[in-house]
């Protein structure tokens, strides 16, 4: 995939935030009801799992992670920890499978631009896995199983 350098990230970032909310409602409309997690399916996809890692009055930490093994232990990628702004109507990515959390990577608050450009490809990332999960349309249901523990 081609990367997108925009010329005013900032504003680009939260408008790409906006719109990463408003597709994680539409692929998972019943998103806030889940209290341990759900599995998407889609014909002939991969499932996609949910796990709910964190949950505060206005917010949900969550995790998503196709599923190309029959084994869950075994190959769950890409992973991506979301934080859900619900009152915001605002998704951000914290973490995926191939990039560390920003505040690991980036420690100085000095360092406005990178941090803003990290968070850009993270985001632009989700907001085009989510397309495609949204094009292949996954239908997802409650996880009976224990939250699902992924590292």
């Amino acid at each position: 995939m081609s990367l997108v350098h925009p010329v005013n990230t900032s504003w680009c970032l939260e408008k790409v935030c906006e719109a990463n909310y408003q597709k994680l409602l539409q692929l998972i409309p019943d998103l806030t009801n889940y209290q341990r997690g759900a599995q998407g399916i889609a014909p002939e996809k991969p499932s996609l799992h949910l796990s709910i890692l964190e949950r505060s009055r206005h917010t949900l930490t969550i995790r998503l992670s196709h599923n190309f093994a029959r084994n869950l232990d075994d190959f769950m990628l890409p992973a991506v920890v979301i934080r859900v702004y619900c009152d915001a109507k605002l998704v951000e990515v914290i973490s995926d499978h191939a990039r560390e959390a920003v505040y690991k990577v980036y420690q100085s608050a000095d360092k406005t631009l990178e941090i803003m450009q990290y968070k850009w490809k993270l985001n632009y990332f989700l907001e085009k896995w989510l397309s495609h999960c949204l094009q292949a349309r996954y239908q997802f249901s409650e996880n009976i199983q224990d939250n699902l523990e992924l590292a």
